[in-house]
């Protein structure tokens, strides 16, 4: 008899009202894969993109949205050796997270350390990662003057962190609320965007730029960035052509790999990095959540809080 759970789904592409808090069959780990009770999910920006039918991606419905989450280990799969039931940890889920239960790759999932919390580790998957892969792809080093644009968001900080971590000078961009915060993370220029534009304010050419927004933002980075320096962006298709014609590397996002999880949750558990929880909803209230993911301009990661350890 098939076991049921709570779950956020929609079944069609839509606004925020398609999301629903529906009864829906528990998943069944396979080979390779573990059976995690959810305690917290992350709200991702992918999330809302992928509900209103903006992102190029095919999608089953019914859909249960979100990548990210920690939890505690429910059931091993065949196969998987280094997991065991009651363990605490944290990753990626291509299943749906915004629900009480769902399975994942043993090896999309790493222990969360006891100093995390379940909602900071919520915040890792999808922005610390993508900072991480995209900080080490770019060969961050010593020196390294870096643009990181969105600062205080939910990657941007991850990123701003990882780069000081490597000895690059960082210049970010943020609103006004932010300024005082992205250079207590160790911004070395912080910039307001609402002010003078960011590339009237770059006086030297930058080695990196991380771009968190798109549009106008990505296509004045060009001005800034020197040739053979390299180029990622997170909000849209990765500009290859362009960067041909600039003499710039351009990075695609890049999936994190077990070893990058322990790596990111080391730095965190000796205080190296931290991380920055935006606000927490329940998981009957993420129309609430994923109102507020669609504003923007937040700081750090909202997340689901979906049960009780």
């Amino acid at each position: 008899m098939t076991q049921m759970m709570q779950a956020i789904r929609y079944h069609e592409h839509g606004g925020v009202e398609v999301l629903r808090l529906e009864q829906a069959p528990r998943p069944v780990p396979q080979a390779g894969e573990v059976l995690i009770r959810i305690v917290t999910a992350g709200v991702l920006p992918i999330d809302w993109k992928i509900r209103k039918g903006l992102f190029p991606m095919p999608v089953k419905f019914p859909v249960i949205p979100g990548t990210a989450f920690a939890g505690i280990v429910e059931e091993v799969g065949p196969d998987v050796n280094d997991l065991q039931v009651g363990q605490e940890v944290f990753g990626r889920s291509m299943n749906g997270t915004y629900a009480e239960y769902t399975t994942a790759p043993a090896e999309s999932i790493a222990l969360k350390p006891a100093s995390i919390s379940f909602e900071e580790a919520a915040t890792l998957s999808g922005g610390a990662t993508t900072a991480w892969c995209g900080i080490k792809n770019a060969d961050v080093k010593k020196g390294d003057r870096v643009l990181i644009h969105g600062a205080a968001g939910g990657v941007g900080l991850f990123a701003v962190q990882f780069a000081k971590w490597r000895g690059a000078h960082v210049i970010g961009t943020a609103g006004p609320s932010n300024m005082a915060y992205i250079r207590s993370i160790g911004v070395d220029m912080a910039i307001d965007y609402t002010t003078e534009p960011f590339e009237k304010q770059i006086e030297e050419k930058v080695d990196f730029v991380l771009d968190t927004i798109g549009g106008q933002t990505l296509e004045r980075s060009w001005e800034v960035v020197k040739r053979g320096g390299a180029l990622l962006t997170i909000a849209g298709q990765p500009p290859l052509e362009r960067g041909q014609e600039e003499g710039v590397r351009v990075l695609r996002s890049a999936i994190a790999t077990k070893q990058d999880l322990i790596d990111i949750v080391e730095l965190m558990d000796k205080k190296i990095v931290q991380t920055e929880v935006q606000a927490v909803f329940s998981l009957g209230e993420a129309e609430q959540a994923h109102m507020q993911s669609e504003k923007g301009h937040g700081r750090g990661r909202i997340v689901l809080h979906v049960g009780n350890k």
